[in-house]
């Protein structure tokens, strides 16, 4: 997923169905926990655990966005088609550039969930 040791990754989204495999490999190659939105420190990266009904998307993006560092990214973990709470890939590029952001791609992340990278536009 491209992440670099010694970064720091906010994790927004979470509930009781996220991937914990997959976030235990995030932050075992960071070395770092990933920190909640409460922390209110810049961050290189956001991994953001989206489903239907969270609300709009691109709110939830731009939310996303508070304390990004320039030049980071956003990491959106969708459910996989047939899943509940699944979020169509036109949603998603509807979205983004109301937030600012850029799909750069798309790939499965473990059994049930999509991962979508976001770029942030140079400031």
């Amino acid at each position: 997923m491209g992440f670099v040791p010694d970064t720091v990754i906010q994790e927004l989204g979470w509930d009781e169905d996220v991937d914990d495999e997959l976030r235990a490999a995030i932050e075992g190659h960071t070395g770092h926990e990933m920190v909640d939105g409460d922390v209110g420190e810049v961050v290189d990266g956001v991994i953001l655990w989206w489903r239907e009904g969270d609300g709009d998307l691109a709110e939830g993006l731009m939310d996303a966005l508070q304390d990004v560092a320039e030049g980071g990214f956003v990491w959106l973990l969708t459910p996989k088609v047939g899943r509940d709470g699944y979020v169509s890939g036109a949603d998603i590029g509807e979205a983004a550039p109301i937030a600012g952001l850029s799909v750069t791609t798309t790939f499965p992340a473990g059994e049930d969930w999509s991962a979508t990278k976001l770029s942030t536009h140079r400031r």
